[in-house]
């Protein structure tokens, strides 16, 4: 007797569940991830072995370029702007709403209080062209010692948990180094992080 050929079928594949997956998974993604803010300047840091990792938060990180260029930085929306209208009272300086939003949206500064309202004028794009000369740091115009001071000061800030870390080149001149180390001394700030890249140990 004659076999019966059961005529062939091409197998299909319901890929709706995965596709819904991966989109749902991607959406996520998206919408959790917390892009790194852009940098004023590029810092190559010196390496070193140590392990102890910086927290994300209640960060004021001190960023010293190789020419010698001091950049302020503290996280934190509402801190930024407490810490703009108290510097804004120092320098006996006013500041529109929509120039403290702009301050707060800012990671990093590098510019004089005096330059600072041109500074939050500018686009994204002009910024990344301009060449800031830093936040002064000298004896005679100490503006980084005040802005480290009013923002321990800061209400928004939490004091007991805020870090300070220093990021510096790796062809960061040491007087300017030292400048700023003294600069946190004299604000009664003794203990401070050195951010560095990480090497294996041998």
């Amino acid at each position: 007797m004659p076999k019966v050929k059961v005529p062939r079928k091409s197998t299909s594949v319901d890929m709706t569940a995965m596709t819904d997956i991966a989109f749902l998974l991607l959406t996520f993604f998206i919408l959790a991830t917390t892009t790194k803010p852009d940098e004023p300047v590029v810092v190559d840091t010196p390496s070193s072995i140590s392990e102890i990792k910086l927290p994300e938060t209640d960060i004021m990180q001190l960023t010293i370029d190789k020419t010698g260029r001091v950049f302020f930085g503290i996280d934190g929306q509402k801190t930024r702007e407490d810490i703009l209208q108290r510097m804004a009272k120092i320098y006996n300086m006013k500041f529109s709403p929509e120039e403290i939003k702009e301050f707060s949206l800012q990671s990093t500064i590098g510019v004089p209080m005096s330059q600072l309202p041109q500074f939050l004028k500018m686009t994204t794009e002009e910024r990344a062209k301009e060449n800031f000369p830093g936040v002064p740091t000298d004896s005679l115009n100490n503006e980084l010692g005040n802005w480290i001071w009013e923002s321990r000061l800061s209400k928004n800030a939490e004091r007991k948990e805020l870090r300070i870390a220093i990021k510096g080149d790796r062809d960061a001149n040491m007087p300017t180094v030292k400048r700023v180390i003294a600069v946190l001394q004299e604000k009664k700030v003794n203990r401070f992080n050195f951010i560095t890249s990480m090497e294996k140990a041998e």
